[in-house]
């Protein structure tokens, strides 16, 4: 057997649960538009057995891919699930028959959520649970209370451990936080698409996790040109650079880079360890102010 590779990032303390920084999102393991089983089964589970070989103990899933399908892999791979794993996932969204995501935040509907993740994930609590707000073109606004304070109540009830927003205005945190500490928040935010700057820098002092999705959404092509051009410069892919800034932008910034091969799994890891030098990250920064990227959601 190959020796363990070394996990770039450390370790964060995600409100008491110690997660590798590089962790794992399953999205892309459901089907095509994140509907219906993966095409290739085995090769779906041979990857979170190899989450859990590499020693990542941070996996980001939900009922809503698949739907359920996410969740059923990553119990069929790994449960019983290692004490050291700590499985996330998101509640707030359906999927309907044509693959949009409506909104599924009332009471009932999170009440729902959580005891179907349960079940799926053959768990009896949930380590973390987003409430993810916004539609598939990014954050709304809008009060966050009915819902937040049903997670709050579920919480209460030891259903779930620790509370997440997904998808969130900077205000819409702030209001979470008033009704229930706030474990971690998950974004989109990539050196294209800086908007939660300020907001990361704010979490970070609080001790909060911040979670960014889509490490290269909303590249314009100049964009994707001057990350291509570091990439270059350093023998590396443009996805390796991207993951190596994030992990150094913030110490409170946990990824979870998805894919469906085994091989990109390892490449990630190993590319998100690239040490980045003082004028390569001054190049990167200027990325995200050469102009607004279009905004995508999740």
């Amino acid at each position: 057997m190959s020796a363990r590779p070394t996990l770039p990032g450390g370790t964060w303390d995600l409100a008491g649960l110690t997660v590798t920084r590089f962790g794992y999102g399953a999205m892309q393991l459901a089907g095509p538009g994140v509907m219906g089983p993966p095409a290739d089964r085995d090769g779906a589970l041979a990857v979170l057995r190899e989450v859990a070989e590499l020693g990542i103990t941070h996996l980001d899933t939900s009922g809503a891919y698949g739907p359920r399908v996410t969740n059923q892999l990553v119990r069929e791979a790994l449960h019983p699930y290692p004490d050291t794993l700590h499985v996330a996932t998101k509640v707030g969204a359906v999927r309907d028959e044509h693959g949009g995501w409506p909104p599924a935040r009332r009471p009932d509907d999170l009440r729902r959520a959580v005891d179907e993740n349960l079940e799926t994930l053959g768990l009896d609590v949930l380590d973390l649970v987003y409430l993810r707000l916004g539609d598939a073109s990014g954050p709304r606004p809008g009060s966050v209370t009915e819902a937040f304070e049903t997670l709050a109540r579920l919480q209460e009830e030891g259903l779930v451990r620790h509370l997440g927003i997904s998808n969130a205005t900077a205000e819409q945190v702030a209001q979470a936080r008033r009704i229930a500490p706030v474990a971690a928040v998950q974004n989109m935010y990539n050196l294209a698409h800086r908007e939660d700057d300020d907001l990361i820098d704010t979490l970070a002092e609080e001790g909060v996790a911040y979670v960014p999705y889509f490490p290269l959404g909303g590249f314009t092509p100049l964009q994707s040109a001057a990350l291509s051009e570091v990439a270059a410069r350093r023998s590396a892919t443009p996805v390796a650079v991207a993951l190596a800034w994030l992990l150094r932008r913030s110490p409170n910034i946990l990824l979870i880079p998805g894919t469906s091969s085994v091989a990109h799994l390892r490449e990630n890891v190993t590319g998100a360890g690239l040490a980045l030098s003082d004028d390569d990250v001054a190049a990167l920064d200027r990325i995200g102010r050469r102009g607004e990227p279009a905004r995508t959601g999740r």
